[in-house]
């Protein structure tokens, strides 16, 4: 009768069994091993070869144990995406001018909204030749005049293409200006396209919530979150432009209203709805600390609408002015505006007219 422990091997003096006291005896590495690195020529999967390499060929010919992994040319980013460039970096001297078409007969080019706009957009954009004109000038025998600085622009450029991106500088419809900005245009007789501002809604209601909170009229918008605070419980919004302006800026209105959750509607200064009927209606409505919000940027207003919106009995903030947003919107309408044309013909002819 077999006893407990038979078969197994005793513990030896000095330190644990070896293995080959409890497994017997176990097969001698194949004599490629050592070169191999495993058992027979494959480390155990016989005469396969390595995935990769053909039968007769040596598994690892390169130095070290595994294959190095060599650098792929990867293509250029492209400048599409969030947040790319309104305006190309690079555009041939040929490229339509950007012409800020300023309304008023007696407005400062080079100081207030249109200088201090067309100094930012000429920083930014350094290859766009950007001008300002008035709409209202003295013909063509004045140089700030809108005729004069498209013959001037027209010099610079070849026929069969606009040879500037003619901007008005309104904030909201204003449709006795557009009409004399294109009988000005036609007169001048250049090929040019005339644009206004695209998808400005959004960026007018930002840029009237930061001038309000400039005059202490509501909180200053923070991380992007709904104002609910703020020192005035309504808002009125002044355009210039008769009923269409009023009109075109209800959208904004409401971008306005969502911002500082009140009240918000719109007026005109110049027409009807008007400023006292919009006043009225917020009183009714409860509204006891009004705001008005003047939604223009400054030349297409006069002094006697400036003072009536003080007459109102409400507190007012600035105009929008020079703000950044306008800037912004003027550079996005003009890299719309030339997205159309093919410049790159053009840039082609200049880099080989000048490595001939």
């Amino acid at each position: 009768m077999r006893q407990p422990g038979d078969g197994v091997p005793s513990r030896q003096p000095g330190g644990p069994p070896s293995a080959r006291q409890f497994t017997g005896d176990l097969p001698d590495r194949h004599p490629n091993a050592a070169a191999s690195g495993g058992f027979g020529d494959r480390g155990g999967f016989g005469d396969q070869p390595a995935r990769g390499q053909a039968r007769g060929e040596e598994a690892f010919p390169v130095r070290g144990a595994f294959p190095v992994r060599q650098p792929t040319m990867r293509p250029p980013r492209s400048s599409g995406g969030r947040h790319r460039r309104a305006v190309p970096a690079s555009l041939p001297q040929t490229a339509p001018a950007l012409v800020l078409a300023v309304p008023g007969s007696d407005t400062d080019l080079t100081a207030g909204p249109a200088g201090e706009l067309t100094a930012v957009l000429r920083v930014d954009n350094p290859a766009v030749e950007v001008r300002a004109a008035r709409i209202d000038g003295g013909g063509p025998s004045d140089p700030s005049d809108l005729q004069a600085v498209l013959a001037d622009v027209a010099t610079r450029r070849p026929d069969g293409i606009p040879c500037a991106v003619v901007i008005p500088l309104i904030a909201t419809v204003n449709p006795p200006v557009i009409h004399r900005l294109r009988d000005s245009v036609a007169a001048s007789g250049v090929n040019v396209i005339v644009s206004g501002f695209l998808n400005s809604n959004a960026m007018i209601a930002e840029s009237l919530h930061i001038r309000l909170a400039e005059a202490g009229l509501a909180r200053a918008d923070r991380v992007r979150l709904f104002s609910i605070v703020t020192a005035a419980d309504g808002v009125l919004i002044a355009t210039v432009g008769g009923p269409n302006g009023a009109a075109s800026a209800n959208v904004t209105s409401v971008l306005l209203a969502a911002r500082l959750a009140l009240p918000v509607i719109t007026a005109s200064m110049d027409s009807a709805p008007s400023v006292q009927e919009g006043v009225l209606r917020l009183k009714e409505m409860g509204v006891n600390r009004l705001a008005i919000a003047p939604c223009f940027i400054g030349p297409e207003a006069t002094r006697g609408d400036l003072d009536s919106l003080h007459a109102a009995g409400a507190e007012c903030a600035a105009p929008i002015g020079a703000h950044s947003n306008i800037a912004k919107l003027a550079a996005l309408t003009y890299g719309q505006a030339i997205s159309s044309l093919d410049l790159s013909t053009q840039a082609d002819q200049e880099m080989h007219g000048q490595h001939e």
